[in-house]
């Protein structure tokens, strides 16, 4: 059942990214992130009031919750939409998998989640194969080629620490769904924030393409996935169930081959073999 749970995440998310790159253009990131989770706090409400799940969440946990959406569903999800508007998607996939590395070091310092020596290995195949994949890039480009992989290294931490959080919020016993949802509503308004700081215009996208992408992500890519993931968390801990983000690229590569024609060449390769295999030891000695 776990690795049903694994894979189902692992494809839905893979999806997801492909999916945010078709969104970049008309509309800014923070509106696009905000609508979206709009969407999906409320159907996650409305699944939980159809199961009967309390929404209400107890005063002194409610801080964390709104924690992890500040971090999971704002940060994370647009630092993500800024990076797949400047690199290939599955490229950003790849950064956005190293989430793991720091889930684990956040659980390490925020809950004593133990972590052993085959973390460190797992975290020098991890950045060897971010070097192999950005450094040429760097050295062609200079500092311009920096942007989009400074957003998916941000949304690779704001992930990692969302699930730390989220997995606090697990072991205080609140309900996976009232959490998402109230996390999701949290995720909208802070994003809806960040665009007016940021003096984002409002403009709305009605493209076919736009509306299409839009509700595989707030329904599939979010409600769906969001309960998976964190149901893994639940089942293995944080450091663990990041790890189902090693598998996205290996789904979001695939589909950015064949719809963004990128080119599947020895560095990409080469470096997603030495992430994935630094997932790999996460997973296995975390």
């Amino acid at each position: 059942m776990t690795a049903a749970l694994f894979a189902l995440t692992a494809l839905l998310w893979g999806g997801g990214a492909l999916a945010t790159a078709m969104q970049a253009g008309v509309t800014p990131a923070p509106w696009s992130v905000a609508l979206r989770m709009v969407l999906a706090g409320a159907i996650l409400f409305g699944y939980g009031r159809l199961r009967g799940v309390p929404l209400a969440i107890p005063r002194q946990d409610r801080p964390a919750v709104a924690l992890q959406g500040l971090l999971f569903f704002a940060i994370a999800f647009i630092s993500f939409y800024e990076a797949a508007a400047r690199m290939p998607s599955g490229l950003a996939a790849l950064v956005l998998s190293t989430s793991s590395l720091f889930a684990a070091v956040i659980a390490r310092a925020a809950l004593d989640v133990p972590i052993s020596s085959g973390f460190v290995w797992g975290a020098l195949c991890g950045i060897l194969g971010l070097a192999i994949i950005f450094l040429p890039g760097v050295t062609a480009q200079g500092t311009a080629s920096l942007a989009g992989f400074a957003w998916a290294l941000t949304a690779a931490i704001a992930t990692g620490a969302g699930t730390t959080v989220g997995a606090r919020n697990q072991r205080a016993g609140l309900p996976v769904v009232s959490v998402l949802a109230w996390g999701a509503f949290v995720g909208a308004a802070a994003s809806a924030l960040w665009a007016i700081a940021t003096r984002a215009p409002f403009a709305a996208d009605f493209s076919l393409s736009y509306a299409a992408s839009f509700l595989y992500l707030a329904v599939a890519a979010s409600c769906i996935t969001f309960m998976l993931y964190f149901e893994l968390v639940s089942r293995l801990g944080p450091g663990r169930a990041a790890y189902t983000l090693a598998l996205v690229p290996l789904v979001a590569l695939v589909l950015s081959a064949l719809f963004e024609h990128l080119a599947l060449g020895w560095p990409v390769l080469a470096g997603a073999a030495a992430i994935l295999a630094g997932n790999v030891l996460v997973l296995a000695r975390a």
